[in-house]
């Protein structure tokens, strides 16, 4: 349920409206739109009679919402949200960033690769540390000291570092080594316990949709950070498993207007794993950037043939300087103000 504010609404009756909503046992989410003040009541609503909610002086008028996605809902947050993933580097509502760097991070040639995406105008280093693989025989990461590279890397280069945490017991690992931005792979997408937990911290999160997850799923998964306190939530697109084999998944692009439609929270788009080729990278990056995504994920390596993981669908540094270039091309015809 939310309540939209009379535009001659004052603090102080406002903040009463909050104090009765949460004495109700409900939480209380104050959003101040572009033209209207709303607040969203969180919990169970039947314990509010919307009709006697709708005739207090302040408030224009009481709307249901039907999903079952509440703090991610674009109803009770109608502004985009903008994460903050360190370093001056901002996400969502018109803030666009790109994420690049190895699918694994094998030592010390991620600085050089790390150094190369920088200077190409990615504003975001992605590398694995601990790696989910279908194979228990399969690279699994190289661990705390995988971090540790990482770290190294955004002390020399100034940029945040995003990577994934696979177990809720490493929660406190990534906050020592203050990784700016936690990622939640497509296989723990519906890890509840892991997205509760991280929901306990305010770290970024990017939240990978499943492989097979629909999109409400995917705002599911959400709102379990969020309804831990973590707002920081950004969503990312990444291809889901259909009939179709030729690709390694196939690319939903609907997904990224359809989230921005339904949702404040910022949209990344993963050109690499959706396709899993190098050839198709470039082109779906393009696409995701057209579809207004708000940031890409994309593989970069200096050596993608021997890759420790997932080199078939890396781009060189050569490649990725390239496809940056395009980018900024596409930013500039649908956000004027991007060429600015």
């Amino acid at each position: 349920m939310i309540a939209i504010l009379k535009k001659n609404a004052d603090e102080s009756a406002v903040s009463h409206l909050v104090s009765w909503i949460e004495k109700k046992g409900l939480e209380a989410h104050v959003s101040q739109g572009t033209d209207e003040l709303i607040i969203g009541l969180v919990g169970d609503t039947t314990k509010i009679d919307p009709f006697l909610l709708e005739s207090m002086d302040i408030v224009e008028r009481v709307q249901r919402v039907s999903e079952p996605f509440k703090k991610a809902n674009r109803k009770f947050h109608p502004t985009d949200t903008v994460v903050d993933c360190g370093f001056g580097v901002k996400i969502g509502g018109g803030n666009f960033q790109v994420i690049a760097g190895p699918c694994s991070v094998e030592g010390e040639n991620l600085i050089r690769i790390a150094r190369r995406v920088k200077a190409a105008g990615a504003t975001m280093l992605r590398g694995g540390a601990y790696k989910p693989r279908t194979s228990p025989y399969a690279y699994q990461g190289m661990g705390v000291e995988g971090l540790d590279l990482l770290c190294e890397a955004r002390a020399e280069l100034g940029m945040p570092i995003v990577t994934e945490i696979m177990d809720p017991r490493d929660v406190q690992i990534f906050l020592d080594k203050k990784i700016d931005v936690m990622q939640i792979g497509a296989r723990n997408a519906q890890n509840f316990p892991l997205l509760k937990e991280v929901g306990k911290t305010q770290t970024p999160i990017l939240l990978k949709r499943g492989m097979s997850g629909t999109i409400d799923e995917l705002l599911m998964a959400a709102e379990y950070i969020m309804s831990e306190g973590n707002d920081n939530v950004i969503l990312c697109e990444r291809g889901i498993r259909t009939f179709e084999t030729r690709t390694r998944n196939t690319f939903d692009l609907n997904a990224v207007p359809v989230l921005h439609y339904l949702s404040h929270l910022p949209v990344v788009a993963d050109p690499s794993h959706a396709t899993g080729y190098t050839r198709y990278v470039e082109p779906m990056a393009l696409a995701a950037t057209a579809a207004g995504a708000d940031g890409l994920e994309i593989e970069v390596h200096d050596d993608p043939s021997h890759a420790w993981s997932d080199g078939a669908q890396a781009l060189t540094p050569d490649m990725f300087d390239d496809v940056m270039r395009r980018i900024q091309i596409i930013r500039e015809a649908i956000t004027p103000e991007a060429g600015a």
